[in-house]
């Protein structure tokens, strides 16, 4: 590795500021590189874009190295938004930060770096492992569970990961703080960024009605009693609880309302009462899109292993199948709630991240 150039994907934070700073500190050759990802408006505040390109440019001053701009938005919209906004017409809910992990950072910045920039590695902030067995690369959970983020790297294939260096995994996150704020790095104590890629959870409903018209419609119950009305379907996920504004309808017994379906024939949102009503329990579900990061798990007709459905979700033990079929089916041991279309559903085998799909459709109790 001595003399090896490293191009550092800089968001702004101060995870991928301590990554640069610990590779400087080991002595390779350091650059950053900051990926404009939005062509944002000047008149809103969706996106903080111009904020995080003040900040990389201090902490690349503070460390002294390079820094490089790409503008990727072109290709964000074609390849991350414009599926995003698909699936949500279709009633599903997406997770762009992975399809942005998939198509931008490991594949156009990845290709950025090697070929413009002669790069021998990138880097960036997550809070993932590496480990190489033999011939194999392994993609392993981070020694800080709580901030783990292999749930968002399942997509990566060997030489994307054999070509990537994640300084920060064997850290907690408040070694990380302690790390930036020692070494007087501005961002130590900067805020870290939730929501789909730049959206703010809480702004999402504002922003995507700039994109999608939205069709206001019935609440209905399982029975098909009318409860209320919806702002659109898009806004809403399978298992939500909040922003029904349906609570004073206690209807049957005296317990919150939930999410169970969505009919974008009928515009219906349609609810049940009780976070473990038999509408929103599953046995299994079925997924498309499945990337497998080892090669000998793909070759397997069918396995145990455990399965996350969401991110940070406690794992749940399950049994895949997957050889030769259309859909990869997966059986929980056990029922799970709030299986939901459109997410992914990522494959553990204790640390090592196995890989994982799409959500095509639940399998469900009743």
């Amino acid at each position: 590795m001595v003399n090896k150039k490293i191009i550092v994907a800089m968001s702004g934070g101060v995870d991928s500021s301590v990554s640069a700073l610990i590779l400087k500190k080991k002595k390779y050759q350091v650059e950053g590189l900051f990926m404009k990802n939005w062509e944002e408006d000047d008149t809103t505040s969706f996106c903080h874009s111009k904020k995080d390109l003040k900040d990389v440019t201090s902490v690349c001053n503070s460390i002294n190295i390079p820094l490089h701009i790409v503008n990727f938005s072109i290709e964000y919209w074609d390849l991350v938004f414009k599926k995003f906004l698909k699936d949500l017409k279709q009633g599903k809910t997406p997770n762009p930060d992975i399809l942005c992990n998939k198509e931008i950072k490991f594949k156009l910045f990845l290709k950025f770096a090697i070929e413009n920039l002669n790069a021998d590695f990138i880097a960036t902030g997550h809070y993932v492992q590496k480990k190489k067995y033999k011939n194999n690369f392994f993609l392993c959970r981070s020694k800080d569970t709580k901030k783990d983020q292999s749930y968002f790297l399942y997509t990566l294939n060997q030489y994307q990961i054999s070509k990537t260096i994640f300084p920060i995994g064997n850290l907690q996150k408040l070694q990380v703080r302690k790390i930036a704020k020692n070494n007087h790095i501005s961002v130590f104590d900067k805020k870290d960024s939730t929501g789909i890629c730049f959206i703010e959870p809480k702004k999402f409903s504002l922003f995507i009605r700039k994109f999608i018209n939205s069709n206001p419609g019935d609440i209905v119950s399982v029975s098909g009693k009318i409860l209320g009305k919806h702002i659109g379907l898009e806004n809403y996920t399978l298992g939500q609880r909040k922003g029904l504004n349906i609570g004073g309808m206690k209807y049957l017994k005296n317990s919150p309302w939930y999410v169970v379906d969505k009919n974008i024939h009928t515009n219906e949102l349609i609810v049940e009462q009780d976070n473990n009503n038999i509408y929103l329990l599953s046995i299994g579900m079925l997924l498309q899109s499945v990337n497998w990061i080892n090669e000998k798990t793909s070759l397997k007709k069918y396995f145990y292993c455990t399965v996350k459905t969401r991110y940070l979700q406690k794992d749940i033990p399950c049994i895949v199948f997957h050889k030769k079929l259309l859909y990869t089916k997966v059986l929980f041991i056990g029922l799970v709630s709030s299986i939901t279309p459109g997410q992914s559903a990522v494959f553990y085998s204790k640390k090592i991240c196995l890989g994982g799909g799409i959500i095509e459709k639940k399998l469900p109790f009743v």
